[in-house]
């Protein structure tokens, strides 16, 4: 088949974009062509994959997503493709990857009513109505089983157009046989003495993911275990604000803040423990990736991969509605008690041994695959 794969920007370190490169390559390793267009493509382009950058500009994102679709269906019209899969919400799709959380719903909860009279909201709205309409034929694969009853909610979309994908995270976040001389060798380049603890907070849009919240967790330690605490965030995002919050807080000297990169497991084999306090995430591999690797997570419940942290015993998370005083507990029992790190580590390392936290590009594809009836 040729399929044509729609995101509005690709670059390495973004987890939908990860996905997407995962899925396309399994369709690929299957025999099919790879088409795919983005106005923004952003690292290296896998062989054989055709990558169309698509010539949109707008002053407003919903004003460059509607060129870019009337872009891509004139596009399609003159070199046709079997199918069409999108990683956003968008008109035309045969098959959706449902990354992004109900819009509707947030617009009617967490919005003033007069947002609903712009055009923003009537674009989005638009867009995902689309997909989601039960006259639409659009398949959807779901990643998170909290957002489903939330779209039914808004549009009845039919039961049988879900397919509720199983985690991928890849494999190579898992701890390789050498992981202690990794974590040695990571925590000598870092200057990280034996004694000194390593948070790490991984992803980008640090204010959804709540680099905030762990800022103000760091600053609120005891300070003996304060003093022997470090904080490495790593995502693509303005650090500024937040390197202004560490200054105020008075914690500036225990924390570095990274732009995204492609070495993250070194980071997640170095450091003591994942932080990740999040507003709201429709899943968050991170945390797979972190119990993977045996790095011990603290999360809030709000994250749609919290409950695997707790069935496999492998952190603490931080019951919702969130306080920010129940976060910088946990975070103080957490680092000043070394047996439960390593109770967590020998847990998540065990679940990673049984558990289906892998086969997420292998059943998506066989969906945007499947015959049509």
């Amino acid at each position: 088949m040729r399929l044509a794969f729609i995101l509005y920007k690709y670059f390495p370190f973004g987890g939908l974009q990860r996905d997407f490169l995962r899925i396309a390559l399994e369709c690929q390793q299957r025999g099919h062509a790879i088409r795919v267009y983005t106005p923004i493509w952003e690292g290296d382009i896998p062989a054989g994959f055709e990558v169309v950058v698509v010539p949109v500009k707008a002053l407003f994102n919903h004003t460059r997503n509607e060129k870019l679709t009337a872009w891509v269906e004139a596009d399609l019209a003159r070199r046709p493709v079997d199918r069409v899969i999108g990683f956003n919400k968008m008109p035309g799709l045969d098959v959706y990857y449902a990354a992004d959380s109900c819009f509707e719903e947030k617009a009617q909860t967490l919005r003033n009513p007069l947002y609903r009279r712009w055009g923003r909201y009537k674009h989005f709205a638009n867009y995902e109505r689309a997909v989601f309409d039960p006259s639409s034929p659009t398949e959807i694969l779901m990643i998170s089983e909290v957002q489903q009853p939330l779209f039914v909610k808004h549009y009845g979309t039919p039961a049988e157009r879900f397919h509720l994908l199983p985690p991928g995270i890849a494999q190579d976040r898992r701890a390789p046989a050498n992981a202690a001389e990794v974590r040695a060798a990571f925590r000598a380049e870092f200057e990280l003495k034996d004694d000194e603890l390593l948070l790490v907070q991984i992803g980008s849009g640090f204010k959804t993911k709540g680099l905030d919240r762990s800022l103000r967790a760091l600053a609120s330690l005891p300070r003996a275990l304060r003093a022997r605490t470090r904080l490495i965030a790593i995502g693509q995002d303005d650090p500024r604000a937040f390197q202004l919050q560490a200054k105020t807080l008075g914690v500036s000297d225990r924390v570095r803040i990274l732009k995204g990169r492609s070495d993250i497991p070194r980071f997640l084999l170095g450091a003591d423990l994942l932080i990740h306090p999040a507003y709201n995430e429709n899943t968050g591999t991170v945390l797979l990736e972190a119990l993977v690797s045996g790095l011990p997570v603290l999360v809030t419940q709000v994250c749609g991969y919290a409950h695997y942290i707790a069935d496999a015993d492998a952190g603490r998370v931080v019951p919702a509605p969130f306080q920010q005083e129940t976060l910088n507990r946990m975070l103080a029992e957490m680092l000043a008690d070394d047996a439960a790190r390593r109770r967590w580590q020998r847990n998540g390392l065990s679940f990673a041994e049984t558990a289906d936290l892998y086969s997420m590009p292998q059943h998506a594809a066989d969906v945007i695959l499947a015959e049509r009836g």
